[in-house]
């Protein structure tokens, strides 16, 4: 190694720290408290609603005057009485039991009470049937 001037490092020195603490950390009351005695700045910030469901609900929005004022009648169209009379009357005519009856369309018994007491919603697929296993016409008499 002749002709090599003075030897000298590269390098800068490394100095290793500690990360610095978390948002948890740094909100636990110890901290604070240090951070007050040294003089640090301190924020307090109070969140509007915080750790309550306060804002979902008690505050009413427009949606939700919207759907209070709303009058529309949501119910579901009921079996009218002339089909129930029909579907009863063929049925005699038949001389079938409601529980024979269904086994023929391939309904529950149940289908049969509720067409004939008026507690089913209509449904064109299970007329089509009934009006085919009683061979009358039951839809558009009106």
């Amino acid at each position: 190694m002749s002709g090599v001037g003075p030897l000298s490092q590269d390098w800068e020195p490394v100095v290793l720290r500690k990360k610095a603490p978390t948002a948890a950390a740094r909100k636990d009351e110890k901290a604070v408290n240090a951070a007050r005695r040294t003089g640090a700045e301190i924020d307090t910030i109070k969140k509007y609603n915080a750790g309550t469901n306060k804002a979902a609900s008690s505050s009413t929005s427009l949606n939700t005057k919207r759907l209070d004022d709303d009058t529309e009648n949501l119910a579901h169209d009921r079996v009218p009485t002339e089909l129930k009379k029909a579907i009863m009357q063929a049925r005699m005519d038949k001389k079938l039991t409601q529980a024979q009856l269904a086994q023929l369309i391939n309904e529950k018994p149940q289908v049969i009470q509720e067409y004939e007491s008026g507690k089913a919603i209509p449904n064109q697929q299970i007329i089509g049937k009934l009006e085919r296993a009683l061979g009358a016409k039951l839809r558009g008499k009106k």
